[in-house]
């Protein structure tokens, strides 16, 4: 699998992407919750007249500082849609089911952490609510992605336990580089994709959306 280049617009991004989108999310619970624990310390400070208020009151102002410093460096570890784009693989996806306001794509990715071996192949969800350029939702649409890894355990430290479908169109409002992308997969990947579709469920059982094929 391979990283597909492209000129990302990225005010195009911060409006479609959602993975981006997710981070911000994440920053601004932090900085509120931090924000609330801190107010929390400080109350407790001044208005307890007990000998464990300092101790309770910094704690909750410590804990609340540590809660925001988090969600502010977790969102951008993120990084910008470009560099998102480039730092991840280009894979196949489709449409696996189509509900009222969403859609949930099933990709088809590589979980080993070493690109350089040869493929572990599995299939991996999620749900979107838009796809730009779409004009029809239909189960087995094709739509290029990219395969954004996430985590992994200490115990299985070789592969990733989580990687999320990015379409290349939150990324560009340009279809042709969409079709570009869409055609650059091999046809073995999108034939492997196809048979995968009948195990929707079984992935949907998962803890992390993804199932080792």
């Amino acid at each position: 699998m391979k990283i597909f280049k492209f000129s990302v617009d990225e005010q195009f991004a911060q409006n479609n992407n959602e993975l981006l989108r997710d981070s911000k999310r994440l920053r601004n619970s932090g900085l509120i919750l931090g924000l609330i624990l801190i107010i929390i310390g400080v109350t407790i400070f001044f208005t307890v007249e007990a000998a464990w208020a300092f101790t309770l009151g910094l704690g909750f102002g410590l804990f609340g500082a540590l809660v925001a410093v988090v969600g502010f460096l977790a969102a951008k570890k993120v990084g910008t849609a470009q560099q998102l784009y480039d730092r991840y693989p280009l894979a196949p996806a489709v449409i696996a089911e189509v509900n009222e306001t969403d859609v949930v794509l099933m990709a088809l990715v590589n979980t080993n952490v070493d690109p350089t071996l040869p493929p572990r192949w599995a299939a991996s969800l999620r749900t979107v609510s838009n796809i730009p350029g779409l004009t029809e939702r239909t189960v087995g649409t094709k739509i290029p992605v990219a395969a954004v890894s996430g985590q992994r355990t200490s115990k299985n430290s070789e592969h990733w336990d989580q990687i999320t479908p990015m379409p290349i169109a939150w990324g560009t409002p340009d279809q042709e580089v969409v079709k570009i992308a869409r055609n650059a997969i091999p046809s073995e990947q999108w034939h492997k994709l196809d048979r995968a579709r009948k195990r929707l469920n079984d992935i949907k059982a998962t803890r992390f959306d993804l199932l080792v094929l």
